[in-house]
């Protein structure tokens, strides 16, 4: 048996642990062996990934936004059930109070949020979790699979006030071609970073790490969720669904701090480790979001064949396109779609709950800080 390291000895971890037949590459986990008298914690000991220092300590920061995402977060804490669903039971029991073409679009949109935050959150609890070697930033994952795990109680909780067919709609991402293809795409990104012969530590698995990490914030929380909440807060708009539309702004509030913080955490990769970002990738990186958009493209198409009040899924071809260059750009990438404008730009607007009672005054509530927080489209 190896004699315990001092945490503040990569060079001597590293080789302590190559000794012990297990990984010699990458970060440590947080589970290693205690070593009594060990020295204590730098700053610049500290990394996104691939971090040899004690990572069950959480001070000192060194990335403070991390530790400012995890208390705006807090701050922004809501609960499915403070939402009245009173109006949206009545409307749609009404056998007239909705188009089939306005049913389609919620059914639809159940179908693929439902499943698409256990997606998100799988990914995060069995994937990402255990290769981010920076305790400020696990914080916040730990405060993200928590609000993944409410958006699932929340579209859980829309469908059962509704009376749906909690089977059907769960089950649509297996069943609705429009649903499942989103999925199928996101599936093998989790599958990568969850193998568990899967390290990270060489230039190819660290690129791996960082693609991935793309394609789940940047792609799939960044652009698959959008159609889904422009058409659901399109219907708030105009007093349809309203409690419905009130917990999706909610998600989507959620939703955009979650791309962010991933946002901050893919250029703090790049940051650190320069050679990752080689021009062969980033062409990938524009290719992934490129088929990202094509995807929700078709996704808009089919879920709104005949369209409703004010929308139609030509429109969502430029919106997809806006959302993507700001995407690109984001990361540090070069816009792909010129003069793409945003053909909805209460979106922008929805997002800010700071002055209002609630979404479509409901009833009132108030959060501690989700005035002083800012939010991105």
């Amino acid at each position: 048996m190896s004699t315990p390291l001092s945490w503040q000895d990569p060079v001597a971890l590293q080789t302590d642990v190559a000794s012990n037949g297990t990984a010699n590459m990458g970060g440590i986990t947080g589970l290693e062996q205690l070593a009594m008298g060990a020295a204590r914690i730098r700053v610049d000991d500290k990394k996104i990934i691939n971090c040899r220092a004690d990572l069950n300590q959480l001070v000192p920061f060194k990335y403070e936004w991390a530790w400012k995402k995890y208390l705006d977060a807090c701050a922004n804490h809501w609960m499915p059930n403070e939402i009245n669903m009173a109006a949206d039971i009545a409307l749609w029991k009404d056998p007239v109070g909705l188009t089939d073409d306005e049913r389609i679009i919620i059914k639809r949109n159940l179908g693929f949020f439902a499943t698409a935050d256990s997606l998100v959150a799988n990914n995060l609890v069995l994937a990402v979790y255990r290769h981010i070697t920076n305790p400020e930033c696990r914080q916040y994952l730990l405060r993200q699979a928590f609000e993944e795990a409410l958006h699932t109680h929340a579209y859980q909780y829309i469908i059962e006030s509704l009376g749906l067919d909690e089977a059907e709609v769960f089950n649509m991402y297996r069943e609705i071609p429009s649903v499942a293809r989103k999925a199928e795409w996101a599936l093998p990104f989790t599958q990568s970073l969850g193998d568990p012969h899967f390290h990270t530590g060489t230039h190819a698995n660290n690129q791996r790490l960082l693609r991935d990490l793309i394609a789940f914030y940047v792609v799939f929380e960044g652009i698959f969720f959008y159609v889904g909440f422009a058409q659901i807060l399109s219907m708030g708009r105009r007093n349809k669904m309203v409690g419905a539309s009130e917990q999706f702004q909610y998600i989507m509030r959620d939703e955009s701090m979650h791309m962010n913080f991933g946002i901050d955490v893919i250029n703090q990769i790049k940051i650190e480790n320069p050679g990752l970002w080689t021009t062969v990738f980033q062409q990938e990186m524009i290719d992934l979001v490129k088929e990202g958009v094509d995807l929700e493209f078709l996704y808009a198409q089919e879920t709104m064949p005949n369209g409703i009040l004010g929308l139609n899924a030509p429109m969502f071809k430029e919106y997809l396109e806006y959302i993507a260059n700001r995407r690109l750009t984001q990361i540090g990438l070069a816009e792909q779609y010129p003069g793409a404008t945003n053909p909805f730009p209460w979106m922008s607007e929805v997002m800010d709950l700071k002055k209002e009672k609630n979404f479509f005054e409901t009833r009132v509530i108030e959060y501690q800080a989700g005035g002083t927080l800012a939010w991105d489209e």
